[in-house]
């Protein structure tokens, strides 16, 4: 089949949920399927500022189309409009001006696929909320999927939303939590429906063990290897232990590389993605410096782009962009990750730390991040400052706690998000969708 791939930024090095989920999935078919991405020259969202070259371009298998956005975003002038028209009435024109405000507004992307659509089998849609999705989905919705990554944000019950969850060939969630939400809000819906979720690279186990947060945690935790055994996914060879034990711990141990790189000694917390208010991370900056103020001992660390100040505090640290390995390197060093946006739909950060077996602490207002806690018995969250200190000192403290929650994490995202099973769905929607017509 020839399927294309309609989202509002594309590329390896842009960061954000949806755009990362959509390439993932467009790389994994394209072994199988033609796959083409409409998409604009947008690298960030704050502007969407042409910043990748118009044209055609071919990345891992996957044929990328870019389209040149018509106009950058004051996001000063769209956030008093964004604040006039969730607090007064206001005319479907009203939105659509929001809805150009926001960003991206690419009027050469929807002629394109006017004018092209019938060369595809399916055309499917990433995120409810841009302009690429409610004008695209109107040139051909049979033919049509939407994945919406839809959550409890004041945007959702504009008006303007509804054609997009209402008229499409079908929809994909991602977790339970989205699509009991979308139940209730929408109740005309397509009728073919399917929660395809995401799927996870799980990183083989290694032989080394998790390095020390304090002295104590030697004889307190388990060695990975240990844990690894327990849970039965554990092969490694005689010949591994033994070069293991040729080396010092420190050399060895998991996460140092990117501990040593960023010199971070004891326990630290990790963040990874959009440094962004937008994302919590406002929030998690404020409870983490309550946290230290009131005795507690660690290190913050924050992955990903920075589009927000962050305080000079030695308790602080900001690693930068990171590659995909220097990324996986990272969730192993951490102590724990944070997941602090209440407005989530699924949480690749969560998941990809779940994987690795280091636990997660998360917002209770996201119910997409209480979900994986509560499911996978892999993580705790906090609904406000105090509970964060308290989460924080318990998962800082007990290693023993923290070995068991890893275990259950790998076990979680092993039964639940595996690429072979969501890829699988995936097919069967393409399939009844093209057949549909």
């Amino acid at each position: 089949m020839k399927l294309a791939f309609v989202i509002q930024r594309y590329g390896a090095e842009v960061l954000g949920g949806s755009e990362q989920l959509c390439r993932l999935v467009a790389e994994r078919l394209a072994g199988q399927h033609e796959v083409e991405v409409l998409t604009t020259c947008a690298r960030d969202y704050v502007t969407w500022k042409n910043e990748y070259p118009e044209g055609t371009d071919r990345v891992k298998g996957v044929t990328i189309r870019r389209f040149a956005n018509s106009r950058t975003r004051d996001i000063e002038s769209f956030n008093t409009y964004s604040d006039w028209i969730f607090n007064n009435p206001h005319t479907r024109a009203d939105e659509m001006e929001w809805l150009k405000q926001q960003g991206p507004w690419c009027p050469p992307l929807i002629e394109y696929l006017r004018r092209n659509h019938q060369q595809y089998d399916v055309l499917i849609f990433f995120t409810y909320l841009y302009a690429t999705t409610v004008q695209g989905l109107e040139v051909n919705p049979g033919r049509s999927i939407v994945v919406p990554t839809a959550h409890d944000e004041p945007a959702i019950y504009l008006e303007i939303f509804k054609d997009v969850f209402t008229t499409p060939g079908a929809l994909c969630y991602l977790t339970d939590s989205e699509r009991r939400f979308v139940h209730q809000q929408f109740p005309d819906r397509p009728l073919l429906e399917e929660l395809t979720g995401v799927g996870i690279d799980i990183p083989q186990q290694q032989p080394y063990p998790r390095v020390p947060d304090r002295p104590e945690d030697e004889s307190a935790a388990p060695a990975e290897g240990d844990a690894a055994e327990a849970d039965g996914s554990s092969d490694e060879t005689a010949e591994e232990e033994t070069s293991a034990q040729e080396f010092p711990s420190h050399i060895l141990s998991r996460g140092s590389v990117f501990r040593r790189r960023h010199r971070l000694h004891g326990p630290f917390a990790l963040y990874g993605g959009r440094i962004d208010p937008g994302k919590g991370c406002e929030e998690l900056l404020n409870y983490f410096t309550s946290y230290v103020g009131e005795g507690g001992e660690g290190t913050l660390a924050l992955m990903g782009a920075k589009l927000m100040s962050l305080p000079e505090d030695p308790a602080v640290r900001f690693a930068g962009m990171l590659s995909d390995i220097e990324r996986v390197q990272a969730l192993e060093a951490a102590t724990v990750v944070v997941c602090p946006s209440p407005y989530e739909s699924l949480s690749l950060l969560a998941l990809e730390a779940l994987a690795v077996g280091t636990p997660i602490l998360v917002n209770a207002r996201s119910e997409v991040l209480v979900e994986h806690c509560v499911r996978s018995n892999g993580g705790l969250y906090y609904a406000d400052k105090d509970e964060f200190i308290e989460c924080m000192t318990l998962l800082f403290s007990d290693a023993r706690l923290r070995a068991a929650l890893g275990r259950n994490g790998r076990d979680y995202v092993r039964k639940n998000y595996r690429w072979d099973v969501v890829l699988a769905k995936y097919e069967r929607l393409f399939a009844r969708v093209r057949n549909a017509r």
